[in-house]
């Protein structure tokens, strides 16, 4: 079931023209439970299954995403916990080649890039807060995701 998913994921990622190992990242679509997800130097990024297309991306954007109803939380069941740091794309944002670029951009940026958690005294705490969103107003993002 999972491999039309793994299949329509690597084709939404050679449409964002992104490379398989593009600025040293190396990028793998793999199965995840009934879909695909897509891992950025062993991290997931993304997920295509039968919720939708999700991805991991800063709290700034997130926000964003969801006061402008381009996104919704992910969950995997009804009645299932929100996973914090993904959402689901509407078909509306997720069908715009430019958007979908500028956010998998964004998303294997923060997956790569941000502060990993530390063990401290058996117990995870995060070392520093993570990055902010490099994404601003000015980038233009915001100006993809407008509905039309």
């Amino acid at each position: 079931m999972a491999e039309p998913y793994r299949k329509r994921l690597d084709t939404m990622l050679r449409q964002a023209n992104r490379r398989r190992n593009a600025s040293g990242i190396r990028l793998e679509c793999r199965h995840f439970f009934s879909g695909a997800a897509l891992y950025a130097n062993g991290t997931i990024c993304a997920s295509l299954s039968p919720v939708g297309f999700a991805v991991k991306l800063p709290e700034e954007l997130r926000a964003a995403l969801l006061r402008k109803r381009r996104a919704r939380p992910l969950r995997y069941f009804k009645g299932g916990p929100i996973k914090k740091e993904y959402v689901v794309l509407s078909a509306a944002a997720a069908s715009k080649p430019a958007a979908l670029r500028a956010l998998l951009r964004e998303s294997i940026w923060y997956v790569t890039h941000r502060k990993q958690s530390v063990p401290v005294r058996r117990s995870w705490t995060t070392h520093e807060k993570p990055p902010e969103s490099r994404l601003s107003k000015a980038s233009g993002l915001y100006r993809l995701m407008e509905p039309k």
